[in-house]
């Protein structure tokens, strides 16, 4: 598909903590040589240099533009950009969706938009849930009066519209007031399920599979 940034293709790698009493979370948000930039117990994103420890016991071990590995709770987890750790401990309870690979190692799943049906391409390349503009117009949702923005894609620059979706759902699992872009790309006719959904859950793989958990 070829598109990347708002619009974007990437591949899903999950890493879960052990649970614990007490959580500690943490959320990869950039990656450099030596350095990451993160978000720990949903505060403040702050960079870390490699051998860096936090006042809550996080450590940077080591960092590349690809990966970052962090000591937890004694715990050692190897996180790309965009993924993170919770405990389970705090999900158990919370509304979740298990989802299987298909034959390319992609993970798909039967969603809805302001309460209409969408089929998802799980994404963590994309910033953003993605929306085709055919699938927004079949919506009803009035995507060019959304900011415009341009992407970068395997066709060349596209128009894009941010909108703030009502209300995201896969399984019984919904978000409201989820970010999204539109577009008319004619290289990609599937909606993504992008980093503004998944960051708001907890992605673990189970096996073949993929479990998404809602965090808030």
């Amino acid at each position: 598909m070829g598109i990347r940034g708002l619009i974007g293709t990437g591949i899903v790698a999950v890493f879960a903590a052990a649970p614990r009493a007490h959580a500690t979370e943490v959320n990869v948000i950039g990656l450099f040589p030596g350095k990451a930039l993160v978000v720990i117990d949903r505060g403040p994103p702050r960079t870390l240099s490699a051998g860096q420890r936090t006042a809550e016991g996080v450590l940077l071990v080591s960092a590349d533009s690809r990966s970052a590995t962090l000591e937890i709770d004694g715990k050692r987890q190897v996180l790309e950009l965009g993924q993170h750790v919770e405990s389970a401990a705090l999900t158990g309870s919370l509304p979740s969706v298990t989802l299987a690979a298909d034959g390319n190692g992609h993970f798909t799943a039967e969603g809805r938009v302001n309460g209409s049906r969408v089929r998802f391409l799980v994404d963590t390349g994309a910033t953003l849930v993605t929306l085709p503009a055919a699938d927004a117009a079949r919506l009803g949702i009035d995507y060019r009066r959304g900011q415009q923005a341009v992407s970068q894609t395997a066709n060349g620059r596209v128009l894009v519209y941010r909108v703030k979706l009502d209300s995201v759902s896969v399984g019984d699992m919904t978000l409201l007031g989820v970010d999204a872009v539109v577009h008319d790309s004619p290289g990609l006719d599937i909606a993504l399920l992008g980093m503004s959904f998944i960051n708001r859950t907890e992605m673990r793989r189970e096996g073949a599979n993929l479990k998404l958990t809602k965090r808030y």
